[in-house]
């Protein structure tokens, strides 16, 4: 029977299990404890492992396999959300609010969930924010922010975290953009972690664990990027 890996804040960032090691139940939970400093998330997301864990909770590392990834080429605009975007109705942004856009995310939803991003994983996406490795996209409406997303660049690579909407289409509207922003930089993988029907709607597809970390050996560079 396989066990989960017990990690400490002494240890080494890169010191993460071989993502195979993954516990098949709970589906992908690689490792548990350690800290989330921008070096250890960093190594992290370079082997295809991200952190997941609820208030009271230690801090679960994980590596699911499949894995959903969009596929920039593959992004699925339906006539409708054409249209919504050409109306001129939302403004879109990058990096304009980002505190704002990942306090939106962690917000509680409408179907009464409760939230992943705790304010230590918020205090940690903002130090990586403030060292040009994660970014936001945002729908805005009148002035006030109505929907976004937000993630970490590497190099080729954008790993998705999380979205919101408080408008119809308003996230939608926000991965459009993101979508654009990741052709100028030649990113050639938008990482979506787990599977929906919403994201499978716009384009994306499940991969094997085995064939994500090889796109990530090809595409994924750990340099900031400070032009979003």
């Amino acid at each position: 029977m396989s066990r989960v890996h017990w990690l400490t804040a002494a240890d080494p960032p890169g010191h993460f299990p071989p993502v195979e090691s993954a516990l098949e139940e709970p589906p992908g939970l690689l490792a548990v404890g350690g800290d989330l400093s921008q070096a250890r998330l960093l190594a992290g997301y370079q082997r295809g492992i991200f952190p997941w864990y609820s208030e009271g909770q230690p801090i679960l590392w994980w590596s699911p396999d499949p894995r959903a990834v969009l596929l920039p080429q593959d992004l699925k605009v339906s006539r409708s959300l054409a249209r919504r975007i050409r109306s001129g109705e939302f403004e879109t942004h990058t990096d304009r609010d980002f505190p704002a856009t990942i306090a939106a995310c962690a917000a509680p939803r409408n179907n009464g969930g409760g939230t992943w991003i705790t304010d230590e994983m918020r205090a940690a996406y903002q130090d990586l924010h403030r060292a040009g490795y994660a970014h936001s996209v945002e729908t805005w409406c009148g002035g006030e922010l109505v929907g976004g997303l937000y993630g970490v660049h590497l190099g080729g690579v954008f790993f998705g975290e999380s979205m919101f909407s408080r408008r119809s289409d308003a996230s939608k509207v926000a991965l459009v953009r993101l979508v654009e922003e990741c052709r100028k930089r030649s990113v050639a993988l938008i990482d979506c972690q787990m599977a929906t029907r919403h994201l499978a709607s716009l384009g994306a597809r499940i991969v094997p664990r085995s064939q994500f970390v090889e796109l990530l050996s090809r595409h994924c560079r750990s340099e900031p990027d400070f032009t979003w």
